[in-house]
């Protein structure tokens, strides 16, 4: 394939990661090192800042404020949550035409590898040649292909700390504790609060993910079973938890333009399970109820090094590939490897159409009844997540 000379142009969609600048610096430096990028222009607000010609010259500036940029979450470009039209993307491709783009990067979930994939469709239908890649990111870890999604592992180690440190209040003063946390179609953040686990009678208790239908009636009756056995209760539950019929326990009527329902910006799932809870079991219980909300996705100086190091990698990956004619387009990927029980990531290419707009659950053996997740899971999200806190506890010696 020979190789195109032009302009690059980047994007950031959805909602932000600590590691998603990572991702960014991986493909400006690597457009900034190649003979076939001459200008880097970076979109504010994505496809948005596109339509709109909201444009700024990212050759500008130098590799120490990158740097630092790489290291600061959520999206640097600024994000949104659109889903263009064809016709918007004819739109999009006329910009692109217009600055002499020939490398265009969106850095995103699911929904952004459709707008990417879309736009590839239109560009190939007008005959303009375009490199175009798809560069992965999501704290829901729901990317199909992939093994994991940068961002997740970052998220993921802040929600077992999190649980972590919840399980000491709720040993400290007993009660039913419920956390919501983040995940809309897969349970794959809040399984990560099982590496919260360090001691026999440590919770979370009760953990309850998308993939499995959520019942009230025997949710209530696991609350109470765990109280007895351990006089207090603590309780992992993902923000998209359904009942038989799919719909979701609590839902918002806001939704976004890709028809997704607003779930993390309120506490109505906590608060409606924690009313329940009293209800049902005793008004003079101590019951309580956090959802961690978009603190999940942007706490500053908890990134997991590996989830940094990989989200860099997807960025170089993409913009090597874009650069060098090795594909016209795709969406990059992490592929593990274990060598002697050693963790190892490469990182590989595959098509938009791949990964665009469908979610990937949890696999089945990650899953442990209606309640709890497999031990197994700790070997799959251990190294992701990097060097995690301990909790000690005294040896209680009688007098």
């Amino acid at each position: 394939m020979p190789q195109l000379v032009g302009n690059a142009l980047i994007g950031q969609s959805g909602g932000p990661t600590c590691v998603i600048n990572q991702s960014l610096v991986g493909v400006i430096e690597t457009c900034m090192d190649s003979d076939a990028v001459q200008k880097i222009y970076g979109a504010r607000h994505g496809i948005a800042g596109i339509l709109t010609d909201d444009l700024i010259d990212l050759g500008r500036e130098s590799r120490e404020t990158l740097e630092a940029v790489a290291k600061t979450p959520c999206a640097a470009l600024r994000s949104v949550r659109k889903k263009p039209t064809r016709e918007e993307c004819v739109e999009v491709l006329q910009a692109l035409k217009r600055h002499e783009v020939r490398f265009f990067f969106y850095l995103g979930g699911n929904d952004s590898a459709e707008t990417a994939h879309i736009l590839n469709e239109v560009a190939m239908q007008e005959n303009y040649e375009v490199r175009l890649f798809h560069v992965p990111k999501t704290i829901d870890n729901d990317l199909r292909v992939t093994d994991h999604c940068p961002g997740y592992g970052s998220a993921a180690k802040f929600v077992a700390s999190a649980f972590m440190g919840d399980n000491q209040d709720n040993r400290s003063l007993p009660g039913i504790k419920i956390d919501v946390v983040m995940g809309r179609h897969a349970g794959w953040l809040t399984a990560a609060s099982l590496l919260a686990r360090e001691h026999e009678d440590d919770g979370p208790h009760l953990i309850y993910v998308p993939e499995r239908v959520f019942d009230m009636d025997r949710f209530i009756a696991d609350v109470e079973g765990s109280y007895r056995r351990n006089g207090r209760c603590l309780v992992a539950v993902s923000e998209g938890i359904h009942g038989p019929d799919g719909e979701l326990i609590v839902k918002s009527a806001e939704t976004d333009s890709h028809g997704n329902v607003q779930l993390s910006g309120s506490g109505a799932l906590g608060d409606m399970l924690a009313a329940e809870v009293k209800k049902r079991l005793g008004s003079d219980l101590r019951v309580r109820a956090d959802t961690f909300g978009y603190l999940q996705r942007s706490f500053a100086g908890y990134a997991s090094e590996t989830d940094a190091t990989e989200a860099r990698e997807v960025g170089r990956t993409a913009a090597r590939i874009a650069t060098s004619g090795e594909r016209p387009h795709g969406s990059i990927f992490i592929q593990r490897h274990s060598t002697d029980g050693a963790y190892r990531a490469s990182f590989e290419v595959c098509d938009l159409k791949e990964v665009a707009k469908e979610t990937r659950d949890m696999e089945e053996g990650f899953l442990s009844g209606d309640n709890d997740i497999d031990p197994s899971f700790r070997d799959y999200v251990r190294p992701l997540v990097g060097q995690m806190p301990t909790a000690a506890r005294l040896s209680d010696f009688p007098l």
